[in-house]
C-alpha cells in the first residue's frame, strides 16, 4: 500500500538539505513537473509537423526553415546551464513557473507572427522557456529522489514525453488540415495555464540558501557566445562562403578565444554557470561525449523525418504524423522499461550500451533510404532509432547525477543537457546546410532531365521554394524526388556522429547507482575516495540490518525532527 502523505521536512539549521519523501509525495511533485514538461513538449511536436506548411505560407526558403527550429535550440542551448545553476541558489518552483509563463509570451507571438523573422523571435523565447524546463525537472528529481530510484521516474518522463510526443504530430497535422497553423501555436495556451495551477498545488519543495549570491553573469555571457559562434558558422558556410575560407577562420579564431576566456571565467568564478570541478570526473566527461553524439541523433532525426515524408514523400501533416508512431511508440517502450530495468540492477551502463548501438543502427538504416524506398522499410528502422533514444535521453543525465552532491545536482544537469542541446542543435544546422546543397544539386539534376528551367523553383532568390502547389504534377515529382534522395546523406552523417556516443558509453565506468539522496553515505556504507570519484561499497549485513531496524524505528524517526533531517538511509518502497 501507499504511505500516507506527509509534509516534507528539512532541518531547521540545514536550509536547503536533501529531503525524505514518500513514494505519494514524489508522484505528486511529478505530476506537477511532467504536467509543465507535457505543455512545452506537445507545443514543440505540433509544430514540427506544420512547419513546411507555415515556411511555404510565409515564403520562406529551406534554410529559414532550418533556421526557424536552429533558433529555438539555440535558446535552449545557451540558457539551459543559466536555469540549472538559478535552480541550485533559488526558488524551483518559482523558476519552473517563470519557464512556463516566458512559453506562453513565446506561443502567442508565434501564432500571430506575419513573417519569418518574427516567427524566428518567438521560437527562440520559446527556447529559452523550454531550456528552463529541460533543466529545472532533472534538477528537482535529483533533489527528491535518490539515484537507484531514479531510474523508474526517469521512465514516467520518458512515457509522458513519447505521449506528447506521438500526439502532438498527429494533432497538428489535423489542427493545420482543418484550422489552420496558427492554432498549433494557440492550442498550448490552457495546457500551459492548467500546469502552472498544478504546479501551485502539488509542488512543495524546501527553500535554498542563497544569500549573498554573486552571480556569474560574465561567465553565462562567454558561454552563450561560446555555443552560438559554431552555429552561426555552419549556417553561413558553403553558402555565402566557402568551408575553408578567412571567413571560417575568423570564425575559429573567436570560438576558441571566446572559449578560452569562457574556461578562465568559470575556474575563478564562485558560482560558475558550468562548474568546471565536475569535469574532473571521468565518468561526467564521458557522458558529456556521449550527450553530444545523442543530441545529433535525437534532434537532427525527429527535425528531419517530418520533413522527408512530408517534403520528400508528399505526405500532409497529418499523414506526416501518423506515419512516425512506431518512432514514437518504440521510444515510450525503451523510455519506460530501460527505467526499470535500470532500477531493478543498479547499473545505468547496460541498458545504456544496447540504446547506443540501437541508435547507432536505426540511423545507418535510414541513411539509405532514397524516394522508392518502402514505408515498412523506414518504420524498422525508425523503431530502432527510437529503442535506442528511449533508453539514453534521461539515463545520460542520471549517470552524471550519480557522481555528484545534491548541492551540485541542477549545474550538473543542465550541463549534461547543455552539450546535448549544444550538439543537437549544431547538428541540425550543419544537416540542414548539407541538405539544402544536395537538394539544390538533384533539383537541377533532375529538372534538366525533363527539360525544366531550374528557375520554376526558385522564389526570386538563389534557394529554392518550399511551396510548390501550383506547379505541374511533372515538377512536384521531381521536387520530391530529389529531396527524398538528399535525406539518406544527411542520415549516414548522424550516424557517424552518434558512433561517438557508443564509444563514451563503452569506454566510461559504469558505476553502481547510490541509494542516497546526498553523497553521504547511510549506515552501513563505506566511503572511499578514488581519485575525483566516490566509490560507494555496501557492506550486506550491515545494509540488511539496517533495513530491517528501519521498519521498528520509523516512527520514533518521524517524531525527532533532528535526527530525520540527518537521516539519509535507503528506505523500502511504501507503495
Amino acid at each position: 500500500m501507499t504511505a500516507p502523505a506527509r509534509a516534507a521536512t528539512q532541518s531547521p539549521d540545514q536550509p536547503g538539505a536533501p529531503v525524505t519523501y514518500t513514494h505519494r509525495e514524489i508522484l505528486q511533485v511529478m505530476t506537477g513537473l511532467l504536467a509543465a514538461l507535457f505543455t512545452a513538449m506537445i507545443s514543440t511536436t505540433i509544430v514540427s509537423t506544420a512547419l513546411p506548411t507555415i515556411i511555404a505560407e510565409l515564403d520562406g526558403t529551406q534554410r529559414q526553415y532550418t533556421w526557424v527550429i536552429t533558433s529555438s535550440l539555440l535558446a535552449m542551448t545557451i540558457t539551459t546551464p543559466i536555469w540549472g545553476k538559478l535552480s541550485d541558489l533559488y526558488n524551483k518552483k518559482m523558476l519552473t513557473q517563470l519557464a512556463i509563463v516566458f512559453f506562453l509570451v513565446g506561443s502567442i507571438a508565434a501564432g500571430f507572427a506575419g513573417s519569418i523573422g518574427v516567427l524566428m523571435i518567438a521560437r527562440a523565447l520559446q527556447g529559452v522557456a523550454m531550456g528552463g524546463l529541460t533543466a529545472l525537472v532533472q534538477s528537482i528529481m535529483g533533489s527528491i529522489i535518490a539515484p537507484r530510484e531514479r531510474g523508474r521516474y526517469a521512465g514516467y518522463m520518458g512515457a509522458v514525453m513519447a505521449v506528447a510526443t506521438v500526439s502532438g504530430p498527429l494533432l497538428g497535422g489535423l489542427i493545420t488540415d482543418s484550422l489552420g497553423w496558427r492554432w498549433c501555436f494557440f492550442v498550448s495556451l490552457p495546457l500551459a495555464i492548467i500546469a502552472l495551477i498544478v504546479l501551485q498545488m502539488k509542488l512543495h519543495l524546501p527553500t535554498n540558501p542563497h544569500a549573498k549570491t554573486q552571480l556569474d553573469y560574465l561567465g553565462a555571457v562567454l558561454v552563450s557566445i561560446t555555443a552560438a559562434l559554431p552555429m552561426l558558422w555552419v549556417t553561413f558556410a558553403s553558402s555565402d562562403y566557402d568551408w575553408i575560407s578567412w571567413q571560417s577562420g575568423v570564425f575559429l579564431a573567436a570560438f576558441l578565444t571566446v572559449g578560452f576566456f569562457a574556461v578562465v571565467v568559470e575556474l575563478r568564478a564562485p558560482t560558475p554557470m558550468i562548474p568546471l570541478r565536475l569535469l574532473g570526473n571521468s565518468t561526467t566527461i564521458w557522458m558529456i561525449v556521449a550527450s553530444v553524439g545523442i543530441g545529433v541523433g535525437m534532434f537532427g532525426s525527429g527535425v528531419f523525418l517530418t520533413q522527408y515524408f512530408q517534403l520528400g514523400t508528399g505526405a500532409t501533416p497529418t499523414q506526416a504524423g501518423l506515419m512516425t508512431i512506431p518512432l514514437i511508440i518504440a521510444q515510450l517502450l525503451s523510455a519506460t522499461i530501460g527505467g526499470q530495468i535500470v532500477s531493478r540492477i543498479g547499473r545505468w551502463k547496460p541498458v545504456m550500451l544496447v540504446g547506443s548501438i540501437l541508435m547507432l543502427a536505426g540511423l545507418t538504416g535510414l541513411g539509405t533510404i532514397t524516394h522508392d524506398t518502402p514505408y515498412w522499410t523506414v518504420s524498422i528502422y525508425m523503431v530502432l532509432m527510437g529503442l535506442g533514444i528511449g533508453a539514453l535521453v534521461q539515463n545520460v543525465v542520471l549517470a552524471v547525477q550519480n557522481t555528484v552532491d545534491v548541492k551540485d545536482v541542477g549545474a550538473a544537469s543542465a550541463a549534461i543537457a547543455f552539450f546535448r542541446s549544444l550538439g543537437g542543435a549544431v547538428g541540425v544546422t550543419v544537416l540542414g546546410a548539407v541538405l539544402t546543397n544536395h537538394v539544390s544539386t538533384n533539383i537541377v539534376d533532375d529538372l534538366a532531365e525533363i527539360g525544366v528551367d531550374p528557375s520554376a523553383l526558385s522564389n526570386g532568390s538563389d534557394e529554392t521554394s518550399l511551396d510548390i502547389t501550383g506547379l505541374p504534377d511533372v515538377i512536384q515529382t521531381a521536387f520530391h524526388h530529389a529531396y527524398a534522395d538528399a535525406f539518406g546523406s544527411i542520415f549516414l552523417i548522424a550516424a557517424l556522429v552518434t558512433a561517438t556516443s557508443v564509444i563514451a558509453i563503452a569506454v566510461a565506468r559504469g558505476s553502481l547507482l547510490r541509494t542516497t539522496i546526498g553523497m553521504a553515505p547511510p549506515a552501513g556504507v563505506t566511503v572511499t575516495e578514488t581519485g575525483a570519484e566516490a566509490k560507494v561499497e555496501v557492506e550486506t549485513e550491515a545494509a540488511n540490518a539496517a533495513d530491517a531496524a528501519d521498519a521498528t524505528t520509523d516512527t520514533e524517526t518521524a517524531g525527532d525532527t533532528s535526527d530525520a533531517s540527518n537521516e539519509q538511509t535507503d528506505r523500502p518502497s511504501r507503495d
